[in-house]
């Protein structure tokens, strides 16, 4: 079995395990809370709610997902990669059929643990995917598309998104319950700005006598160059190089074990970016 054939079916099997949890999660806090967990999730969940109170007609969760992720499908094979999105496919259909399938249990009646544990199981459902080069379908479609077109993470801006979708089921609904899903969503988002760390920047500055050995190092790994200052230790007054460079945070653990292989008396200054302008290199997404 080759490399790319073991590495597509780890893909599958976690894809496979994120839709699975889930669903399982919409199933139990979801469901028990009466939430709505924004984005085209949320918005299903919103869809079949009206359906259900105004029309007292019960809408499949199957049937009401895949219609409203056409056109966030069709963003991703268009923009964004088409491995990326046939794997994303995979997690919509699975998840939307496991949560048809899998029947309604109570864990707790308690709103507040149900939206803060709800939220971040989300949270680490869509990280997952988001490890496995996939996504859960809807708004983080939208999310990967900007991060890409924008080299930031976007994902506070889908927030922004989902709270306006959870504003609307307030109206129809009652305030109560959009407003722990709002918390639900805050939750969720704060989980993926943790794992998730691929559109997230950091500053390296590193002080060396092997600089050009460790501008390889870095470029090896990340694709990114490096530029280097010329410098003079205050206590020895001995000349140093500078190397300075911004990389991903996804990458920066690999760059530093790198550097220290390369010099192992470097002295390391990793610093998180807030803002960026400029060519930087990302690698495409398949």
């Amino acid at each position: 079995m080759t490399f790319d054939a073991r590495k597509d079916i780890k893909r599958i099997l976690f894809i496979c395990l994120a839709s699975f949890i889930m669903a399982v999660n919409t199933q139990t806090f979801v469901r028990t809370g009466d939430l709505y967990p924004g984005g085209v999730m949320g918005l299903t969940v919103l869809i079949q709610a009206i359906f259900s109170s105004f029309f007292n007609i019960k809408v499949p969760f199957t049937v009401i997902n895949l219609l409203l992720n056409l056109l966030p499908i069709y963003i991703g094979f268009r923009f964004i990669g088409k491995k990326f999105t046939l794997y994303s496919c995979l997690m919509i259909v699975l998840n939307s059929i496991l949560t048809d399938i899998i029947p309604v249990h109570v864990i707790t009646y308690d709103i507040l643990l149900i939206s803060i544990f709800g939220g971040m199981i989300s949270g680490f459902v869509i990280s997952l995917c988001l490890m496995m080069n996939a996504t859960t379908g809807g708004t983080d479609f939208l999310a990967i598309y900007l991060s890409e077109k924008k080299g930031v993470d976007s994902w506070n801006f889908i927030l922004g998104i989902n709270i306006i979708i959870i504003s609307l089921a307030g109206v129809l609904f009652g305030w109560d319950k959009a407003l722990y899903s709002i918390i639900y969503q805050y939750a969720s988002t704060q989980v993926v700005h943790t794992l998730y760390t691929k559109y997230q920047k950091q500053t390296l500055f590193i002080v060396t006598n092997k600089a050009q050995e460790i501008c390889k190092a870095i470029y090896d790994i990340s694709g990114h160059g490096a530029t280097v200052l010329e410098g003079e230790g205050s206590y020895e007054h001995k000349e140093r190089d500078i190397v300075y460079s911004v990389v991903s945070r996804e990458e920066s653990k690999a760059v530093i074990s790198a550097v220290r292989k390369t010099d192992e008396a470097a002295f390391i200054n990793a610093i998180r970016t807030e803002g960026l302008t400029g060519r930087f290199y990302s690698r495409p997404t398949e």
